[in-house]
C-alpha cells in the first residue's frame, strides 16, 4: 500500500493525499477525513524520510548517551522523551558506549537519518583534549547540538549545565564545618564533569582555609563492589579520612558498603555524600545524601530551548541550573553536631 494506492480508494488526487500527510490547510475537513479514514482502513504508514523531504524537517530529535542502564542517562532519556513528544517530536536513541569511534560512528548515523537536532546527554562525551570534541562541533555545522551537563564553545552548540562546582565546594564545606578534615573524594571517569567537581572540592579546601591532600582525590571503577574493595585497600593501606564524596551515587554506596564492612558507624565514624540523588539513595540504608543536580530541570530546559532554536528564535548558548544539597541519615545534622560538641549535655 503507496500513497497511488490511497488516492484511488479515496477517489482524490496524490497530490490531495500528499497535502493531507504533510498538514497543510488547503484541505477540506469533509475530504482530509475521507483520506485519513481510507489510511487507517489499510493500515498505511507514511514513509517519514519521504515526508522529511516535502517538509524539510523530519519531526525527530537524535538522542546520545553513553550507557541507558546509568541511572542519571535513563531518567534524562525518559523525560527528553516525554517533552518531545509533548511537542510532536519522535526521538532517536543511540547508546554508544565509551569508545570515542563509536561516539562518531552513531553521530553519523543520526546525521544520515537526517534528525532535525541531536541532544547529548551527560558529560562524558566530552574529552579534557578539546582536538578528541571536533567531531561534534563538525556535526554541529550541520545541525543544532544540545548538550546536556557540558558545553564546547562554538557555533551552533547549546549547554545546559548545573552548577556542579559550586555544589561539591558547599558540600564539601558542610563536611570540613562537622569537622571531617580528611574527605575522600571517589569519581570514575576523566572528564570536564568530573574536574569541575574536583575543583569544586579543593575550592572548599581553600576556603575554610586548609590544604588539601592529593592522595584523597581517587578513581575507582564504577561498580558498588568495585569502590567498596577499593576503600577497604586504601584502609589496609593506612590511608585515614573521616568522608567521602563521591562524584556519583553509585560510588557512594560503595563507601556504605565500605563502612558496614570496615566497621564504621555512618555517619558518626563515616560521613558520605553522593551525586546526582538518584533512586540509590533511598534503596540504601542509611539512606544517602546526595547532591541533586535537577535532571528534569536540565531536560526541560533542554527540549525548551532547542523548540525555540528551530523556530529561529535567539537562545543563549549556555544554561545554569543550581544543584541542591539533599541532606539524609549519611551526614550530620545540626542537633548531632551540637550534642558532639557538648558531649550530650544539655
Amino acid at each position: 500500500m503507496n500513497i497511488y494506492d490511497i488516492s484511488k480508494r479515496a477517489g482524490v488526487s496524490i497530490a490531495t493525499v500528499s497535502r493531507v500527510l504533510n498538514g497543510n490547510s488547503f484541505v477540506s475537513e469533509t475530504t482530509r477525513e475521507k483520506v485519513l479514514k481510507v489510511m487507517e482502513e489499510s493500515d498505511y504508514i507514511p514513509n517519514a524520510f519521504a515526508r522529511g523531504l516535502g517538509l524539510d524537517t523530519m519531526k525527530t530529535i537524535g538522542i546520545m548517551c553513553t550507557d541507558s542502564s546509568d541511572l542519571f542517562h535513563a531518567n534524562a532519556i525518559n523525560y527528553l522523551e516525554r517533552e518531545l513528544r509533548k511537542n510532536g517530536y519522535d526521538s532517536l536513541l543511540c547508546c554508544t558506549g565509551h569508545e570515542s569511534a563509536n561516539k562518531k560512528n552513531y553521530l553519523k548515523l543520526l546525521l544520515s537519518k537526517r534528525v532535525d537536532s541531536i541532544i547529548v546527554i551527560g558529560s562524558n562525551f566530552l574529552e579534557c583534549d578539546s582536538k578528541y570534541n571536533a567531531y561534534l562541533k563538525t556535526a554541529a555545522r550541520q545541525l543544532p547540538l544540545i548538550i546536556i551537563n557540558g558545553y564546547i564553545n562554538a557555533p551552533n552548540i547549546y549547554g545546559i549545565l548545573c552548577d556542579e562546582k559550586q555544589a561539591v565546594c558547599q558540600a564539601a564545606t558542610l563536611l570540613l564545618e562537622q569537622g571531617k578534615k580528611d574527605i575522600l573524594f571517589l569519581y570514575s571517569n576523566k572528564t570536564l564533569s568530573s574536574l569541575n567537581k574536583i575543583q569544586g572540592y579543593e575550592e572548599a579546601y581553600r576556603t575554610f582555609g586548609l590544604p588539601f591532600k592529593e592522595e584523597l582525590i581517587n578513581q575507582c571503577p564504577l561498580t558498588i563492589s568495585a569502590a567498596r574493595d577499593f576503600l577497604l585497600s586504601l584502609k589496609r593501606d593506612g590511608a585515614g579520612f573521616q568522608a567521602v564524596m563521591a562524584a556519583e551515587d553509585i560510588l557512594a554506596v560503595g563507601a556504605l558498603k565500605y563502612a558496614r564492612a570496615a566497621g564504621l558507624l555512618v555517619p558518626d565514624d563515616l560521613s558520605v555524600i553522593g551525586y546526582n540523588n538518584s533512586l540509590l539513595t533511598e534503596s540504601c540504608d542509611p539512606e544517602l545524601t546526595s547532591i541533586d543536580n535537577h535532571v528534569e530541570s536540565l531536560c526541560l530546559t533542554a527540549v525548551t530551548n532547542l523548540m525555540r532554536i528551530l523556530k529561529k528564535e535567539r537562545v543563549p548558548a549556555t544554561t545554569l541550573l543550581s544543584c541542591e544539597i539533599i541532606h539524609r541519615k549519611t551526614t550530620m545534622t545540626e542537633s548531632v553536631i551540637h550534642e558532639n560538641n557538648t558531649g550530650g549535655k544539655q
